[in-house]
């Protein structure tokens, strides 16, 4: 029986981007079907390539971000290479792109001049700032997306400076935006009969648009949120301990019959039926005697065995996972959220899985990603050059 097409089957994305935003969006576009040709230049490509651990001088990272993509080599300052491009997006569903603003609009590939060659195109613009605005014009990564979006303010502990989250958040969570809002493009023109349209994501919005309460608090109670460490003030108890084999766990037992499971859990009835911690609000008034009873339960019992008595009584729980965690832990591997590959030489390895899980049309990882330029050849011929015309565009420096 044949699988069924994948959800984006029949979509063609042109991706016009380098390190993270950009590639992230339109990785997930190619796991789910979408045919996705990464625009790279021609002396390097995608810096990604070389960036954190290589394997065999290329990153690991890399395999990862670029799966199931087509890479095709074009020097857009080129006439033949801007050509191609055209050609490319006069047939494109997408085109995602997280260039500073501007920059296509120097090369003649503004979105007035792509509208008019496909009307039907959806354009994917990501950047630090967005398409508008007094700063647009300054560049963003995503680190500054989390500085100015509030992230980085609230992360960390009071009495020292901001801190990062290990990973670019900013950039994904703003990846994460562009697809939802391409997709929202795709219903409009598919189902309302529009046309294509600009999909403008800004990395600081990206960030901004998860921080919860925090413009209501300001704007009504002149209440700034500030960095709290471990726990979350107006949540309680809700942190992070550390058990007596030096091991960390996290504990969310604010729900009110939670935290009463919970501390019968521990030997504590006298706080479970202890009026003024019925409710959220009493137990947050009382929250540093809360933390300090948690913390000694935790720290006499090593960790294993405090999962599992947390576990029995229902309190949401979890060890801090490492990546050594993950590679063994039952739920992970019933989730299928390792998929086995090779690398270019055939060892194997480990990638990420996919998400999210579709019950009927499932996302995959054809392949792993590309060698630079790998994809010149079938992508040039799909759209009518000759084995001849394409060593020609290679020796004028256009692929």
């Amino acid at each position: 029986m044949n699988a069924p097409a994948k959800p984006l089957a029949g979509l063609k994305v042109v991706e016009l981007g380098t390190l993270i935003a950009g590639p992230f969006a339109s990785r997930l576009c190619a796991e789910f079907g979408a045919e996705v040709i990464k625009i790279e230049s021609p002396d390097g490509g995608d810096p990604l390539r070389k960036w954190r651990k290589l394997y065999e001088g290329t990153s690991l990272w890399w395999f990862v971000q670029a799966r199931n993509k087509k890479s095709l080599t074009l020097d857009l300052k080129h006439p033949d290479g801007q050509e191609i491009l055209k050609k490319l997006l006069a047939e494109a569903d997408i085109l995602i792109e997280n260039f500073r603003p501007g920059v296509l609009e120097k090369l003649g590939l503004g979105w007035e001049v792509l509208h008019a060659l496909n009307p039907k195109l959806v354009m994917v613009r990501l950047s630090g700032f967005g398409q508008s605005g007094p700063y647009k014009d300054q560049p963003g990564f995503g680190a500054v997306g989390e500085s100015m979006g509030g992230l980085r303010y609230i992360t960390g502990f009071e009495d020292r400076p901001p801190v990062r989250t290990g990973i670019s958040i900013g950039d994904s969570i703003a990846a994460l935006w562009g697809v939802i809002g391409a997709l929202m493009a795709l219903r409009h023109r598919e189902v309302n009969g529009g046309q294509g349209q600009v999909v403008d994501v800004a990395l600081y919005e990206a960030v901004f648009a998860m921080m919860e309460s925090m413009v209501p608090e300001f704007d009504v109670f002149g209440f700034i949120r500030e960095r709290t460490g471990n726990i979350m003030p107006g949540i309680t108890p809700s942190s992070i301990h550390t058990s007596v084999d030096g091991k960390h766990v996290q504990i969310g037992a604010n729900g009110d019959a939670i935290f009463k499971r919970f501390m019968q859990a521990i030997g504590r009835d006298d706080l479970a039926n202890d009026p003024q911690l019925a409710d959220n609000a009493g137990r947050d008034a009382r929250r540093d005697e809360l933390y300090g009873v948690i913390d000694r339960w935790v720290g006499s019992l090593p960790l294993e065995e405090v999962l599992t008595m947390l576990n029995r009584a229902e309190v949401p729980a979890s060890r801090i996972f490492s990546a050594e965690d993950m590679f063994s832990d039952p739920q992970f591997l019933a989730r299928e959220m390792f998929l086995s590959a090779k690398l270019p030489d055939g060892k194997p390895f480990k990638m990420p899985g996919i998400v999210p899980k579709l019950s009927e049309t499932p996302g995959s990882a054809e392949w792993v990603g590309p060698e630079l330029g790998e994809h010149n050849a079938e992508v040039l011929a799909g759209l009518g050059y000759s084995a001849e015309q394409v060593a020609a565009l290679k020796a004028d420096g256009a692929i």
